[in-house]
């Protein structure tokens, strides 16, 4: 007899729901939302399960991981797909979403997306963080052109390794602005430091990925295209 499973998941425990081919409940179970201890309510010999539900969510990609190396039919299911169907439930809990997703694998009334490796996971978090760390520096370098453009000093067209220096020598002769300006500096210099570091542990990360090439492609264009906005609006280009 084949048996089928839905997982609602949420950050402290995950409501499990296991059904047969007839669409009787055979189990229901509360666990901690930890592949071990959903394997160990997965994985008995007892069930043969033919499809295993849960919906995309913040914990569904590491928790996909752990059933597809243990072997185990999971399907991740589409979120907007998922929700239109439990909305019709008159009590929503986390045990009826439980039960919900656990007939919908039955009858196949579901949407599978998508899942990304843990490869892919940590190459896409590179490059978020690098992007992150990019735009605070331009944002404070932009602050700065700003504020001292009040007091009639004029940053002008610059590149990023002089940037520090042309705002130091601006507020040379002005004290009060000096000090005013001293901490901004400090942290852009750190991020700079760390876009650096982060910018060359790309290589690192996207090497022997069919995705290389295309990555650099667009890591490039988006350089060539900044540094062109930036030499049009007198703004800062970032590295």
């Amino acid at each position: 007899m084949d048996h089928f499973a839905g997982l609602d998941v949420s950050v402290k425990e995950t409501s499990v729901c296991i059904v047969d081919d007839t669409g009787k409940i055979v189990r229901e179970v509360k666990v901690a939302s930890e592949p071990e201890a959903l394997l160990a309510v997965l994985t008995n010999p007892v069930y043969h399960f033919k499809r295993i539900g849960l919906e995309a969510g913040p914990l569904s990609q590491w928790l996909y991981s752990a059933f597809a190396e243990a072997g185990l039919p999971v399907v991740c299911v589409e979120t907007r797909h998922m929700q239109a169907v439990l909305k019709a439930q008159i009590n929503k809990t986390d045990r009826n979403d439980a039960r919900g997703i656990a007939q919908m694998m039955r009858v196949g009334l579901y949407r599978p997306v998508h899942v990304k490796s843990l490869r892919s996971q940590k190459l896409r978090m590179l490059l978020t963080h690098r992007k992150l760390l990019q735009s605070k520096a331009i944002a404070i370098e932009n602050d700065l052109r700003g504020t001292l453009r009040n007091f009639g000093l004029k940053v002008g067209m610059v590149g990023t390794v002089k940037f520090e220096g042309r705002i130091k020598e601006l507020v040379e002769n002005l004290p009060d602005l000096a000090n005013l300006v001293e901490p901004l500096l400090i942290v852009r210099r750190a991020l700079r430091e760390q876009i650096v570091i982060l910018h060359r542990r790309l290589p690192v990360a996207c090497a022997r990925s069919a995705f290389r090439l295309r990555c650099w492609s667009v890591i490039a264009a988006r350089a060539r295209r900044r540094a062109r906005s930036a030499g049009m609006s007198g703004r800062t280009a970032p590295e």
